[in-house]
């Protein structure tokens, strides 16, 4: 019977090219699962490293006549491997497994060589995106000792049998298939059920009843059944799970035929310290947390990730949106690369019953032209997705100023769309004006929202928080409103807040932190559960708990302060300094207002729960609450704008309309495309885009632009509008 060795120790590592002759005795020494990016562009990290780096291991050729396959899960981006100085495979693609055959090559002892390459290139994706592309061998590598007649192992790294069920009535119809490289008989067994299939050309099929079938159900009974398949001296082993899955255009989604809202997170792989090379109890724990929040989904985002991980899905009954790295800037020369990948992530991971759309990519309109060879990319896609499997519709996640009418929209079975008014741009409100106008315009479509947040850095704190300050205060604020939002649109098939934790992404310096996007509701240590996991927590946890917000604002100047509760319990009681001060009946969000005194005990009770924090009232604000590099204010203040004039507090839209201030606003949104050619690309031409726009003030708009636009322009269009009276 096969057998399998995990290899992930005594590995001898370089970065360079350099292919070592024998066992480089000088390199350093590391243990898998391994990247050479992990601290690369953060705090205290070095310059982020793209290139090439050699991974050297010395393996024995086994007693017994076996084959000999190297299994490797991951290994970023593009892989070559060397088995005593020859090369023996290529491998395009940093996120799914491969094999490769060693067995004619071996000698008595052997070195084994991995060159893996994460530097830029024009054919392999990812290539433009925000979160870093960490390279090396960042997940197990094994050898597997298979008898010589065996189940298909190296193409598409696939397990060489496939079970697909049908649901008939209480029955469940299992129809199953295998590969393997010679003609013996198969005998496939699930439980007590077995059936004997003939191979022929190494193809076998046969079909299985299963009687009073246990359907896999979510969280609430994650029910798996084993699928032994046997031929000769080799058996291969597949958990499967038996249940129906549909999106409907009013109902959303549905597990089993019951209405089942995906109210989910997105998760990138990597931790702070680690980048992607984590262990399997990392990975746990990162499930334990989304279980802890309630959530029901999950969106595994941008890239296969490991196998473990979706076997702790399948466990957990969490549903899963899983998707290849076509993200961002469509390239030329990677249609190949996107069918591989496609192919590789289908074939290995076809069995999970977790996972429920496959997604042909991300965004991919935010860097290019929605042209004939992009929808034909996306076409070639689509239809690969459905040969390989029939039974799972196809989905894409479009970035917000993609028109809804685009052809785009039309390629996959059902869509969804990444918004993020009120945190880049615009007011929390745009969200549910753009769902619901989408809705009504096509009502025979599935939407779902793919993406939404608010970078939050917990350092950060105010009693005003306000769109862009990074405060804990504001990344509450924006979600509060996107709940109340979602829980009033079943019709969204899907939601997933980005993220579930922060990530690494080289490309940013901003919120008080280098190479890290901040939108997680857990820090990326997995140490702080910020405020805003709580109110999730109070949406969707059945666990009964209390919290206190704003514990980390300990030091508060105002004279009037208010504090904010989160709670699955319908009545919060208040106590400062051990006195009782008022009880609330509420819904989630609890809010208290009370005068500050020098120093103050707050406990909160709610059924047999409580939370405590202690605040301090001081003289002046707390300076370390804020970001240093800029200050996120209000430009004006109200009492400065005469309501009668035109003002940058306007819309867009209101000001263009006027003769006077409309040529205005024109010139500096000339200057600001000038400065921002990838912005003006964006805009001209896209009307959805532009209509959006419309209803945003000008104040919003130019907080938008950054550098693009100066304080003193703002100040001097604000003067020249408030001259110009608004017509009656």
């Amino acid at each position: 019977m096969r057998k399998t060795f995990n290899i992930n120790s005594n590995w001898k590592f370089h970065k360079g090219d350099l292919l070592p002759s024998s066992f480089p005795l000088d390199w350093e020494e590391v243990t898998l699962p391994h990247t050479y990016n992990a601290i690369d562009g953060m705090d205290g990290g070095n310059d982020y490293y793209r290139g090439k780096a050699v991974y050297c291991k010395v393996i024995e050729k086994p007693a017994e006549d076996v084959s000999v396959i190297l299994e490797v899960n991951a290994a970023a981006t593009v892989a070559d491997v060397y088995l005593n100085g020859k090369h023996l495979s290529t491998h395009k693609g940093g996120y799914s497994a491969f094999r490769v055959d060693l067995s004619e090559e071996l000698k008595s002892e052997n070195l084994l060589c991995i060159v893996t390459d994460n530097s830029p290139m024009d054919d392999v994706y990812p290539q433009k995106a925000d979160f870093t592309f960490y390279g090396g061998l960042y997940r197990d590598v094994n050898l597997l000792l298979v008898p010589q007649h065996h189940f298909e192992c190296i193409k598409d790294g696939s397990l060489g049998v496939k079970v697909t069920p049908q649901i008939e009535g209480k029955n469940a119809r299992l129809y199953v298939e295998s590969w393997q490289n010679s003609d013996r008989e198969v005998r496939y067994r699930v439980n007590n059920v077995s059936v004997t299939a003939l191979s022929v050309n190494g193809y076998a099929r046969a079909e299985l009843l299963l009687e009073d079938v246990h359907l896999w159900n979510g969280a609430e009974d994650p029910y798996l059944y084993t699928l032994t398949a046997e031929v000769e001296d080799d058996a291969v082993e597949v958990r499967f799970g038996c249940r129906t899955m549909e999106i409907s255009p009013e109902k959303g989604f549905l597990l089993n035929g019951k209405v089942t809202p995906l109210r989910g997170v997105s998760r990138h792989q990597d931790r702070l310290g680690k980048g992607s090379a984590i262990s399997y109890d990392d990975m746990k724990e990162d499930l334990s947390f989304i279980q802890s929040l309630g959530a029901n989904s999950v969106r595994l985002a941008h890239y296969q990730h490991d196998q473990k991980f979706y076997d702790l899905c399948d466990e957990a009954g969490i549903i899963v949106w899983a998707e290849i790295p076509y993200i961002t800037q469509h390239l030329s020369n990677g249609k190949e690369n996107t069918l591989s990948q496609m192919k590789e992530m289908v074939t290995q991971l076809y069995h999970h019953p977790s996972i429920a759309v496959w997604g042909l990519s991300n965004e991919i309109s935010a860097a290019s032209a929605v042209n004939e060879e992009l929808l034909n990319n996306h076409k070639e896609l689509n239809d690969l997705a459905h040969k390989l499997d029939a039974t799972r519709p196809t989905t894409m996640a479009h970035v917000f100023m993609l028109e809804t009418d685009s052809p785009l929209t039309e390629i996959p079975d059902v869509g969804a769309y990444n918004l993020y008014y009120g945190w880049y741009l615009g007011a929390l409100e745009q969200n549910e004006e753009f769902f619901d106008e989408y809705h009504a315009k096509f009502p025979n479509r599935a939407i779902g929202f793919s993406e939404y947040g608010a970078d939050a850095n917990p350092a950060f704190h105010s009693a005003k928080p306000e769109r862009g300050d990074y405060t804990e205060e504001y990344q509450c604020v924006y979600h509060e409103h996107m709940l109340k939002m979602i829980e009033e649109r079943q019709y969204l098939w899907c939601t997933f807040v980005w993220n579930m934790f922060d990530f690494g992404a080289d490309g940013r310096d901003e919120g008080g932190k280098n190479g890290l996007n901040q939108k997680g509701l857990v820090t990326a240590d997995r140490k702080i559960c910020k405020d805003a996991f709580y109110l999730y927590k109070a949406y969707w946890s059945k666990e009964p708990f209390v919290h206190l917000c704003s514990k980390r604002y300990a030091k508060r100047h105002e004279e009037t302060t208010q504090i904010k509760v989160y709670s699955n319990l319908p009545e919060v009681t208040l106590y400062v300094n051990d006195e009782f001060v008022e009880t609330k009946q509420g819904n989630r969000v609890f809010v208290f207002d009370m005068a500050m005194s020098k120093m103050m005990k707050v406990k909160v009770v709610a059924g047999e729960c409580c939370d405590e924090m202690v605040i301090e009232k001081v003289d002046a604000p707390e300076a370390s609450y804020r970001m240093l590099q800029a200050e996120v204010v209000n430009w004006f203040d109200q009492s400065e704008i005469d309501p009668a004039y035109f003002s940058i507090k306007d819309t867009m839209g209101e000001i263009m309309q006027d003769p006077q201030a409309g040529p205005i606003v024109g010139a500096m949104m000339e200057q600001m495309s000038a400065r921002r050619g990838d912005v003006a690309q964006s805009v001209k031409g896209n009307a959805n885009l532009q209509k959006m726009m419309a209803r945003m003030t000008m104040e919003s708009l130019l907080k938008s632009a950054g550098e693009a636009v100066s304080k003193e322009q703002i100040e001097q269009l604000n003067r020249l509008l408030q001259s110009i009276p608004k017509q009656k």
